[in-house]
């Protein structure tokens, strides 16, 4: 069996690396047979800094599906079309929108210093922030601020791309057409699989999961999600002793229950 995990929010939290908890678990479900697959809206090189080395030879789909790294390699890439690249960029100009784009690995940003995105962009020093008219290509774009956000996600609409507006942060996530976690997993002919997840951007990924777990409450995903534990209480324990029960229920060939509600004391 597959096993699709989520970073931010669901095995790592406050912008901290996965904890040893977990990562002991991801170990024993391995051990069990299982494959591990990391998929983020991070782009792979900000995925490299919450995970340890011994991780980073592990399948990783980064910028929400239009990036795949195996074996440490990047494999595959999907990026804007030129048009949708130069709409995006006269929106910007139009809207004074201040933004971080991701190419293949180096970045722009021209938001504010203090922005708490900053915190989870290339944290590893891995990549250059450059000007944005010199990526070969554009994978993911995040519009940070605007003078209307409506009005730039309506225009946006317009387009054949896919968005994502995160109401806590009010950015907007733009991906290349008909890209998400879940088309990146038949990409690499993936079918079966149970998936770990937190935000909108993992609906596509729950809806065609053999099983689902969703990590706090997220009223759109907690449709898809076949199983939900809360953030109270030593949630890492809990998350990790599940991703254990749950590789070792398939290893018996167990089926878990189709709603199953976890409330931590």
């Amino acid at each position: 069996m597959n096993f699709v995990f989520d970073l931010d929010g669901t095995i790592c939290f406050k912008g901290k690396p996965v904890s040893e908890n977990i990562l002991q678990a991801l170990e024993k479900v391995q051990e069990y047979g299982h494959r591990i697959i990391f998929a983020s809206a991070r782009p792979i090189r900000d995925m490299l800094p919450v995970l340890p080395t011994r991780f980073h030879s592990y399948t990783m789909i980064g910028g929400n599906g239009s990036l795949i790294a195996e074996q440490g390699k990047l494999t595959h890439k999907t990026a804007f079309s030129e048009h949708h690249r130069n709409v995006i960029k006269q929106l910007i100009g139009i809207q004074n929108a201040s933004y971080l784009i991701d190419g293949q690995w180096d970045y722009s940003y021209t938001g504010p210093v203090d922005h708490p995105i900053l915190n989870k962009v290339d944290p590893g020093k891995l990549a250059k922030n450059i000007p944005v008219e010199l990526h070969p290509a554009v994978v993911k774009a995040l519009i940070l601020s605007a003078d209307d956000m409506t009005m730039f996600a309506q225009e946006l609409e317009k387009l054949d791309v896919v968005i994502h507006r995160h109401a806590k942060e009010n950015v907007l996530d733009i991906s290349p057409k008909s890209i998400n976690k879940h088309t990146a997993l038949r990409t690499l002919e993936i079918e079966e699989y149970i998936a770990f997840g937190n935000d909108a951007n993992d609906i596509q990924l729950f809806e065609n999961a053999m099983h689902s777990v969703m990590i706090g409450h997220h009223t759109e995903l907690a449709a898809y999600a076949k199983e939900e534990i809360p953030l109270t209480g030593d949630y890492e324990m809990i998350i990790a002793e599940r991703i254990v029960e749950l590789g070792r229920e398939h290893e018996q060939g167990v089926k878990p229950p189709a709603i199953l509600e976890r409330t931590l004391k």
